[in-house]
């Protein structure tokens, strides 16, 4: 079973310079071999991947020889995986199109695929994450994390924080033997959900206040200069906002699952069908697209 961690990182200057050339020089990669793809009518992932050596030679200019190997591999990896995802909605019947080039906006993310990183415990409130060419970052682990770690991705958020979700394997816990409490959800508008015990559970309204903050904030924006000084920090406190948003969400719909799955041995919930349950925009207020989709 595979479970991914998220902590933090509290990188200095320098360290945010090297990680943000890197999450670059990831893009660059990215959208070179997707040019070149886009050239080629078949070519596989294992072929693709074998030009990395000759293009670091090549391109030698602009550093590529000094990041760390499997993570511009992983990104050759990244490209074959989203045009599998392509594939599979165009086989359901889905419109698609065809994959974007990234740019600095649309590219967030580097990995380090088995190899490359370490957890450091330092005994101190911060350990250290070393990362292969980039150094010791400090790093929050606010929990144990038990199991083999097979990969690290680095996160850069609007925001401008930095996170690590660190991926380990950890041994399948074996399926309740004996079924004694069975518990109904049922969700709907009105309420967030109700169940079979009679627990209702009512919609986000504490979000409400900072809904409305997030519109004024966002009026704000759009009145500013693109590309000025204030649009800059404008659009960073935007970015707090919907980061406040989104982790009272998240904590609310992970606080309510552990009640479940703590207390029940079987939890049985309808079959959504999201489309239906919007319905029009003044349903999707302060539960969102994504919220619904989450509570699945």
């Amino acid at each position: 079973m595979l479970r991914t961690y998220k902590f933090r990182l509290y990188p200095n200057a320098e360290f945010i310079e090297r990680m943000a050339w890197t999450l670059e020089q990831c893009r660059w990669v990215y959208n070179y071999m997707l040019e070149g793809l886009n050239k080629q009518e078949k070519i596989d992932r294992l072929k693709l991947q074998s030009y990395l050596p000759e293009l670091k030679k090549y391109y030698s200019d602009l550093g590529l020889q000094d990041e760390y190997s499997k993570a511009l591999q992983y990104e050759v990896y990244r490209l074959f995986s989203n045009l599998k995802a392509l594939s599979e909605l165009k086989k359901n019947g889905h419109k698609v199109g065809k994959l974007r080039f990234k740019s600095k906006n649309r590219f967030k993310s580097f990995t380090y695929n088995q190899s490359g990183f370490e957890v450091i415990k330092t005994g101190n409130r911060l350990d250290k994450l070393h990362l292969s060419k980039i150094g010791d970052i400090p790093i929050r682990m606010y929990r144990e994390v038990e199991g083999a770690r097979k990969q690290v991705t680095v996160k850069r958020y609007p925001s401008g924080k930095w996170f690590a979700f660190l991926m380990v394997e950890q041994p399948s816990k074996p399926c309740v033997s004996k079924i004694e409490k069975i518990i109904g959800i049922d969700v709907g508008l009105s309420d967030f959900s109700s169940d079979s015990d009679k627990y209702i559970v009512d919609n986000l309204h504490f979000l409400k206040e900072d809904l409305k903050k997030l519109r004024c904030e966002q009026q704000k924006l759009s009145r500013m200069k693109l590309r000025s000084k204030n649009y800059g920090k404008q659009r960073k406190k935007v970015a707090l906002l919907h980061e406040k948003i989104v982790n009272k969400r998240d904590d609310f719909l992970h606080k309510l699952s552990r009640y479940y799955v703590d207390a029940y041995d079987l939890i049985c919930s309808e079959d959504l069908n999201i489309k239906q349950m919007i319905g029009s925009v003044e349903n999707d207020t302060t539960l969102t697209r994504r919220q619904r989709k989450q509570r699945r």
